[in-house]
């Protein structure tokens, strides 16, 4: 199985640093004209390989389908200098697609969305199977609701290895989006953007887990486990949460007013992340749907995170008016004040918590977040600690995400398995 894994793993490697070799039935673009005319009749299984240089943003697919197995593939030929979009309100919209990868490509300056993906204003037809990796999208908004990647409806999809700078309003924002992950992804504030947050699930979006992402400065909120969605946005329909199902496990945050919130959320399970120094709260609870409809935010779950701080946090957990924290559970989390030796004040009781063990902090840890616990029986607290799930490309044809169950015995079982995410 070790063996399988690692090789799994060099074949990754590889197909992400070699240019794409065009086989019979491949389309190859190179400008703008061509990319456009490609992309009105597309078959199953073909693959539309654009060259490097720079392309008019502005496209719109809709409709567009693949099929199990035999995906469309939108894809940058060389993923050392992908192809990158410039000029227009957004670069790419997918409109009602399914079966659909979009890899290796580069979106900048864009002042409504970088990419847009949505399900085409029918809620109970999302949108499904869609893929996007390596792409990188700069500089989006710079203010107010324009988001990097934005997703209205769409279920069983995959964000990875995925880098976002500089965005107005979430770098990924989720409305009704259902059966997801994101992962391997990096999410860095800019000066000058507004960056409410950087991945943000709301609208009654469901059973998603972001996992193993770096988050640098990345907005007020960095994970927003809910939301404030208008009624008629929600999909497929109004329920009791903005969001519900959602795991955050095995990623680093740096610095972010707050590095996690729960709005108006049902439940959610925040673990093995590592947290370095928070501009002023580590959590937050709030309820900002107001409709009676809507239960208040509850039963949260915080543990087996390493929690890194300094003076900027005066209050640890900002509880806001509606919610139920009494609900919530801490257990097993690592504190530790770089100035102080101040241990955190929470909305109840800590089960197992650990204070100002001693730590191994790496070179550049205030860039990349690598720090872990010095002792051995503590390395599996925070980030380095994690372990993930098992995930196949059979994932995204179940119906049910159980892959993110918050049973304790399957959590578990589940992070003592290797990766594997295939095509």
């Amino acid at each position: 199985m070790k063996r399988a894994y690692v090789m799994h793993r060099v074949v990754v490697l590889l197909a992400a640093v070699w240019p794409v070799a065009a086989t019979a039935g491949d389309v190859v673009v190179g400008d703008t004209s061509a990319l456009r005319s490609a992309l009105r009749s597309l078959e199953p299984g073909v693959r539309v390989l654009v060259e490097p240089g720079v392309y008019e943003g502005g496209l719109y697919v809709g409709g567009l389908s693949g099929s199990p197995g035999r995906p469309i593939v939108i894809g940058g030929r060389d993923p050392n200098n992908p192809p990158e979009f410039r000029g227009g309100g957004q670069a790419i919209h997918l409109s009602d697609c399914s079966h659909i990868v979009l890899r290796n490509l580069k979106v900048r300056g864009f002042p409504s969305n970088g990419v847009n993906i949505d399900d085409g204003g029918a809620f109970d037809t999302p949108a499904h199977h869609i893929v996007l990796e390596n792409i990188t999208i700069l500089e989006t908004g710079p203010r107010g609701n324009h988001d990097a990647l934005k997703m209205s409806g769409v279920d069983d999809f995959v964000v990875r290895r995925c880098r976002f700078e500089g965005w107005g309003g979430s770098g990924i924002d989720m409305v009704g989006c259902h059966r997801g992950v994101v992962e391997d992804c990096v999410f860095v504030g800019r000066q000058g953007f507004e960056q409410s947050n950087a991945v943000q699930l709301k609208g009654g979006t469901t059973d998603i887990l972001v996992q193993c992402c770096l988050f640098r400065d990345a907005g007020q909120r960095a994970i927003n486990l809910g939301g404030s969605t208008g009624l008629e946005y929600f999909r497929p329909r109004v329920d009791h949460y903005e969001a519900s199902r959602i795991t955050v496990a095995g990623n680093r945050f740096i610095g972010s007013m707050a590095p996690i919130a729960w709005v108006t959320a049902d439940g959610g399970h925040v673990h093995h992340n590592t947290i370095i120094t928070p501009d002023k709260w580590v959590l937050r609870i709030l309820q900002e749907t107001r409709d009676q409809r809507f239960r208040p935010c509850h039963d949260g779950v915080f543990e087996q995170n390493l929690v890194v701080f300094d003076s900027r946090v005066g209050v640890f957990v900002n509880v806001g008016p509606g919610t139920s924290p009494e609900t919530f559970r801490f257990t097993g989390n690592i504190w530790y004040d770089l100035e102080a030796g101040r241990k955190p004040e929470l909305p109840l009781a800590e089960e197992k918590a650990i204070y100002q063990p001693e730590l191994v902090f790496g070179a550049n840890w205030r860039v990349d977040g690598m720090v872990e616990p010095a002792d051995e029986p503590l390395r599996p607290v925070g980030a380095s600690g994690y372990r993930r799930p098992y995930l196949s490309a059979s994932i995204l044809r179940r119906r049910s995400f159980d892959v993110v169950s918050h049973d304790p015995a399957t959590q578990a079982e589940l992070r003592h398995r290797p990766v594997h995410i295939s095509q």
